[in-house]
């Protein structure tokens, strides 16, 4: 596992399994394509032990699972259980159980982070979440999981139209039978 440091408590961690032309998602969500390439991974089953919470957007949220109606459903292929804490403007009347909707991003931040308690990581989920925890400044590391494919459209990792320059220090490599693991901690 990843040691770094980066005041106290829990860190927001963006983590997602990305095609190495930079998508995270196909055309309209899809995730169908992830499927071929969520085999084993060690950073990935070493990580589910350090999150205490998930902090997902809700566009992630109700998603496109490429693992839905399988025993592998839910994050980390079904190995990761826990709070959830999803931002969105739009709360479901009946939400489900273990998961919180909170729709201002420091409140839903501050929410993840209790709700982690001892763990390192505040995994945060989708990439529209991800931008905006990392504009805020509130973003600690990313960890991309590169698959070898090229999707050539649909959800970027980080997409900011216009521009924005966000220098990152490489912290580890590695390599996974169907990934490269690359992970960053976002300079301040």
């Amino acid at each position: 596992m990843i040691e770094t440091t980066s005041g106290s408590g829990p860190r927001l961690l963006y983590s997602a399994t990305m095609s190495l032309d930079g998508f995270i998602a196909g055309p309209g969500g899809d995730q169908s394509w992830m499927t071929r390439y969520l085999g084993p991974n060690p950073v990935a089953d070493e990580l589910v032990d350090d999150i205490g919470a998930l902090l997902v957007g809700a566009r992630t949220f109700t998603g496109d699972d490429p693992n839905r109606g399988t025993d592998k459903e839910g994050a980390f292929s079904g190995q990761w259980h826990g709070p959830q804490i999803v931002l969105t403007h739009r709360p479901p009347a009946d939400p489900p159980e273990g998961v919180r909707f909170i729709d201002d991003l420091a409140e839903a931040v501050s929410a993840a982070k209790s709700a982690a308690g001892t763990k390192k990581y505040v995994n945060v989920l989708g990439a529209s979440i991800g931008r905006q925890c990392l504009e805020a400044g509130l973003l600690d590391e990313i960890l991309v999981l590169i698959a070898p494919v090229l999707l050539g459209d649909g959800v970027r990792l980080f997409d900011h139209p216009g521009g924005n320059t966000v220098a990152l220090e490489r912290i580890a490599v590695s390599h996974a039978p169907l990934a490269t693991n690359v992970w960053y901690r976002v300079e301040r």
